[in-house]
């Protein structure tokens, strides 16, 4: 154990990388043993110091061995509050963890077997090709020696095309495969209870243990006496369990390098599986082919005729009936309060004893939330405050009325002069529009673009001209229609709330629904989340300080403004 962290006693000495795929089974250099050997001898031959380091979830003497594939990328993306700085996630959590110790000068390097070992996606290849360019970083292939040369850089661009390249055609040769097997009907999945997966997918025989009483289960439901539970609870009681399958494996034990063994694990019959059972037309000798039609199948035998199964199926859909009240209880704030902390809803009840409408939250247990129950009342007292100050009062009508007349010149010069330079933008990318439509052939056959590049630069010109016109229709607005509109807006909310204290519980529920998109509760304070149409008003300090400022939308997902 290291007696200060700042020590690195490894930083002269290297890491090996090993990774299997799991998509390539067959391929010799996806054995990690091999991998390990090939490296072992190249780090003799180059004089190169393996580090002997030990860490729980990453290597084994300085040996790195993960089983992961490399070609699959996650598709998030962050962008930084600066602008510049772009995050994406990577798959692999050992890859993770060397990149992080390499660039914090833990080790002098790290040895791969080939470029294919180490990526199969342009986004881990960017970091690789990065971490090459450190000074003080030593990143070495077994089989492959890209030096610092044009001739060095095409080579890693083959290389690093051809990984990918195989990778996607593997993947699109499986996606081929599994269509061709399913037209012709057979079974490219595993097969339900009742049949044994043996590993060919032409050959799906009957499970010696569980065929007959899955049989059974149909024959005795078309009996028309038993329920689901019913048959669920016999199920049990003869004998008849789920496949026995294995739990995925945990975070810590994916990061181990050896090979944890888990025990499959034989789960009960439920309610919802005797339901799966009896809807799956795997029973009668089909399958799922393409575009989710079912077709003959090849693989496997019926287990039950027909005959029984659409009579089960009949039976299924007599006992499927709805509920429908005649008088529909109608609760206003259904749906819309939520607990402040956990974000569970409120759900209403009546109150038997005072024959009252409340509503409930059954809040998570570590909650702090102290007002589970909360009455009609309440609520009508909280959101009619709300609306009330939503609107604007007269002195504040005042206000705004002042600091239009005052400002009213400035705002439109400002306008006029955000029209000009948008028109001026819109000039500069139509022509640039035009030339790279003009002259397309000439700048493909010159290399200056490729196909792929021409397509983005002309999508990427085409999304900046249509959002200079959206900023154009905003700004084709004059300062008083904007004003004009937020101060009738708020007249209508005054008129909202006089309505809202007179009506019942289905106009109330109209009214607040149209106002707002959610209600939550913490403590005594109810906070809102105006829709969009009322988003302004979210925000009314800053728009009497600026009357512009309601032309400026209000992000209503991430703010949350208390009650007054």
């Amino acid at each position: 154990m290291r007696k200060n962290k700042d020590e690195k006693p490894y930083k002269n000495e290297y890491l090996i990388y090993n990774r299997k795929s799991t998509d390539d089974q067959d391929n010799q250099k996806n054995s990690i043993s091999y991998q390990t050997i090939e490296a072992i001898k190249f780090a003799k031959r180059e004089k190169l110091s393996i580090a002997k380091v030990d860490i729980q979830g990453f290597c084994k003497g300085g040996i790195i061995s993960e089983k992961h594939t490399g070609f699959k990328e996650d598709n998030k993306l962050t962008i930084g509050a600066d602008g510049r700085s772009i995050q994406y996630q990577i798959n692999r959590p050992k890859f993770e963890q060397l990149v992080h110790a390499l660039i914090n000068g833990e080790y002098r390097g790290v040895i791969f077997l080939c470029w294919d070992r180490a990526s199969r996606n342009k986004n881990d290849d960017n970091i690789i090709r990065k971490l090459m360019k450190f000074n003080d970083l030593d990143i070495r292939f077994v089989q492959a020696n890209y030096d610092h040369t044009s001739a060095g850089e095409l080579h890693m661009d083959v290389d690093g095309m051809f990984a990918q390249h195989h990778s996607r055609n593997t993947s699109e040769k499986v996606t081929n495969t599994n269509r061709k097997l399913r037209a012709e009907g057979v079974c490219t999945y595993k097969a339900p209870i009742g049949y044994l997966n043996t590993g060919d997918p032409r050959n799906k025989p009957f499970d010696p243990e569980r065929a007959s009483l899955v049989k059974q289960l149909f024959e005795k439901y078309a009996e028309d006496t038993w329920s689901l539970a019913d048959l669920a609870r016999w199920a049990n009681d003869n004998g008849l369990t789920m496949r026995p399958v294995r739990r995925k494996r945990t975070t810590e034990e994916m990061l181990r390098d050896e090979e944890v063994k888990i025990e499959p694990v034989a789960r009960p019959i439920t309610f919802n599986h005797i339901h799966k059972i009896l809807t799956n037309l795997f029973y009668i000798g089909k399958v799922l082919g393409n575009n989710g039609v079912y077709v003959k199948s090849i693989s496997h035998e019926a287990l039950v005729e027909e005959d029984l199964f659409y009579r089960v199926q009949g039976l299924l859909n007599k006992k499927r009936v709805s509920v429908h009240y005649k008088n529909k209880l109608y609760f206003a704030y259904r749906g819309l309060i939520r607990c402040g902390h956990c974000e569970r809803v409120y759900t209403p009840y009546k109150n038997k004893i005072k024959q009252k409408e409340y509503y409930g939250a059954r809040c998570m247990k570590n909650c702090i939330n102290t007002k589970r129950n909360i009455d009609v009342d309440f609520i009508e007292q909280k959101v009619g405050a709300i609306m009330f100050n939503l609107s604007f009062t007269k002195e504040e009508k005042a206000d705004i009325d002042s600091q239009v007349r005052d400002e009213v010149s400035t705002l439109e010069d400002k306008r006029v002069a955000q029209i000009k330079a948008i028109d001026q933008e819109k000039k500069k990318l139509n022509e640039d529009l035009s030339y790279l439509r003009k002259n397309k052939l000439t700048l493909l056959k010159n290399g200056v673009y490729t196909g792929q590049d021409y397509l983005n630069e002309e999508s990427d010109i085409a999304k900046k001209l249509e959002n200079l016109r959206e900023q154009e229709k905003s700004n084709n607005v004059s300062m008083q229609e904007v004003v004009k509109d937020v101060v009738f807006l708020s007249e209508l909310l005054e008129d909202a709330y006089l309505y809202y204290t007179l009506a019942n519980p289905t106009e109330k529920q109209q009214i607040i629904t149209k106002v707002f998109s959610e209600l939550l509760l913490s403590g005594e304070t109810l906070n809102y989340k105006c829709r969009n149409g009322f988003k302004v008003f979210e925000n009314k300090k800053s728009l009497l300080c600026d009357p512009a400022g309601s032309r400026t939308p209000v992000n209503g997902l991430k703010t949350r403004c208390p009650n007054h």
